[in-house]
C-alpha cells in the first residue's frame, strides 16, 4: 500500500494501494496494520453496497501507540451517492490494533483513555449514546439555517439521504446568498476527507452532529472548537471523498447518536421540514407557510428549547385566551408564524391542528393561553414544565 501525500494535520493511508515505501515503513512500521484494522472495522459498519477504497487519515498521534483521526469509505466521483466517514480512535496492544469508531462503544472507552483527545472532547464522545436513534418524540434542534440569519437562500433539493436516495432523509441542499456556509449550531468540528477539502463534521451537544458537503475553501479543523454561525466554509461542488454535485451548493445533513437521522419534523433555523414520496422533493414549514425545492427560505434564526412558532393550520390568526380553553374569554389574537416564549402548560378544552389532537395548552410570557394544537414545539408534552 502506498502512503499518500502527507497533509500538515497527520498522515493519510488508502487501502487498495500497492507498497509501503522503506522510509514510511521505517519512521512507523505499526501504520499498515493500522489500515487494515481500520479497513476491517470501516467494510463491516458500512451501509452502502458500493465497492469503496477506505481512507485513514491519522490527525493525531501518527507514529505512537495511539491514535485519532477520520476515516472514510470512499465512492466513485460523478456517481449520485455520497461518502461515509466516521471518526476513530486506536490503540496498539501487544501488537494488535484496538479499534473504536464513532458510535462504537470502544470508540468511547478509547478516547476516554487518550492522552491525544481533549478533556472537552471526551466529555462530548462520552454523550453519544452506543445505539444510533432518533428523536424519540422530542424533535427540537437548537439550531438555525447553515447560513446568515436574516437572509434567505434558495432549497434546490428538499429531505433526501445523504446518499441521495437512501433513507433515512437526512438532508437538503442548500444554496445562494453570499455562499458562506455557518455552523447551524456551536459544537466541536472535523474535517473528513484526507485532503482537507471538502465535507465538515460538527459534532453538538444533545447527542446532534451535522454534516456540511461540497464546501469550497473550508477551514481546518480537528477538534476545533466553533460557535454558532461560525464560518466553516463557501458553497461549491468538491466531491474529494467521492459523489456528485450539480451547481455549487451545501449539502446539510442531521446526525444524531453517531448516524444519520431523518430531519423531517425537526425546526431548523425556524423551518420543519417534510418528506415527500421521493427524494429531493420534500417541503419545509414555518406556521402554514410551505416552501417547496427550488424556492426560497428565510434564515429565522435558532428556536429555543422553551420557544414554539404559531400555527394556524391555513389561517391568519390564532385566538389567545384567559385561561387554557375556549370556556374562557378571548385576549387577542397572534399572528400565524409568530414565535412566542411559553412559560409553562396545562391541561384544556382539546383541539386539532397540523400537529394532532390534544388538550395541552400553552401559557405564553404575555400571561395569554394557546392551544398547543396550532403551534410546533416539538414536542408533545409542556417544554416548560406544567402550569401550577
Amino acid at each position: 500500500m502506498t502512503f499518500n501525500s502527507r497533509l500538515r494535520w497527520g498522515a493519510v493511508l488508502t487501502a487498495g494501494a500497492l507498497a509501503v515505501p522503506a522510509a514510511a515503513a521505517n519512521a512507523a512500521p505499526q501504520q499498515p496494520n493500522l489500515q487494515q484494522a481500520v479497513t476491517a472495522k470501516v467494510s463491516t459498519a458500512k451501509t452502502s453496497k458500493v465497492k469503496s477504497d477506505i481512507q485513514v487519515n491519522v490527525t493525531r498521534g501518527e507514529g505512537t501507540d495511539t491514535v485519532f483521526g477520520t476515516t472514510v469509505a470512499l465512492v466513485p466521483q460523478g456517481q449520485d451517492t455520497h461518502p461515509e466517514g466516521w471518526l476513530f480512535a486506536a490503540r496498539l496492544v501487544d501488537g494488535k490494533w484496538q479499534v473504536g469508531l464513532e458510535g462504537e462503544r470502544a470508540f468511547t472507552e478509547l478516547t476516554a483513555a487518550s492522552p491525544v483527545v481533549s478533556a472537552k472532547e471526551k466529555q462530548l464522545f462520552g454523550q453519544q449514546s452506543f445505539a444510533p436513534q432518533a428523536a424519540g418524540g422530542d424533535f427540537r434542534t437548537g439550531m438555525r439555517l447553515p447560513f446568515a440569519i436574516g437572509a434567505s437562500w434558495s432549497m434546490p433539493g428538499g429531505s433526501h439521504g445523504w446518499a441521495g436516495t437512501d433513507t433515512p432523509y437526512s438532508s437538503v441542499d442548500l444554496a445562494g446568498g453570499n455562499g458562506q456556509v455557518l455552523a447551524a449550531r456551536g459544537g466541536t468540528a472535523y474535517t473528513m476527507c484526507g485532503n482537507g477539502k471538502g465535507w465538515i463534521r460538527v459534532i453538538h451537544d444533545r447527542g446532534y452532529a451535522t454534516d456540511y458537503y461540497h464546501l469550497s475553501g473550508n477551514i481546518a479543523a480537528n477538534g476545533l472548537g466553533v460557535g454558532e454561525g461560525a464560518f466553516l466554509g463557501n458553497i461549491g461542488t468538491d466531491v474529494s471523498c467521492g459523489g456528485s454535485a450539480s451547481g455549487a451548493h451545501v449539502h446539510f445533513a442531521l446526525r444524531q447518536n453517531s448516524a444519520y437521522v431523518g430531519i423531517a419534523n425537526h425546526n431548523v433555523g425556524g423551518w420543519v421540514f417534510q418528506n415527500a414520496a421521493s427524494a429531493y422533493n420534500g417541503t419545509a414549514l414555518h406556521g402554514s407557510t410551505v416552501r417547496s425545492p427550488g424556492q426560497q427560505l428565510y434564515n429565522y434564526g435558532a428556536l429555543g428549547f422553551t420557544q414554539g412558532i404559531i400555527d394556524a393550520f391555513g389561517g391568519g390568526t390564532v385566538n389567545k385566551r384567559t385561561g387554557p380553553g375556549t370556556n374562557y374569554g378571548i385576549a387577542g389574537s397572534v399572528a400565524d408564524g409568530t414565535t412566542v416564549n411559553i412559560s409553562c402548560s396545562k391541561n384544556g378544552t382539546s383541539h386539532s391542528g397540523r400537529w394532532g389532537t390534544t388538550s395541552l395548552w400553552n401559557r405564553l410570557s404575555d400571561g395569554t393561553w394557546v392551544s398547543d394544537a396550532f403551534m410546533w414545539t416539538g414536542l408533545s408534552t409542556p417544554v416548560n414544565g406544567t402550569c401550577p
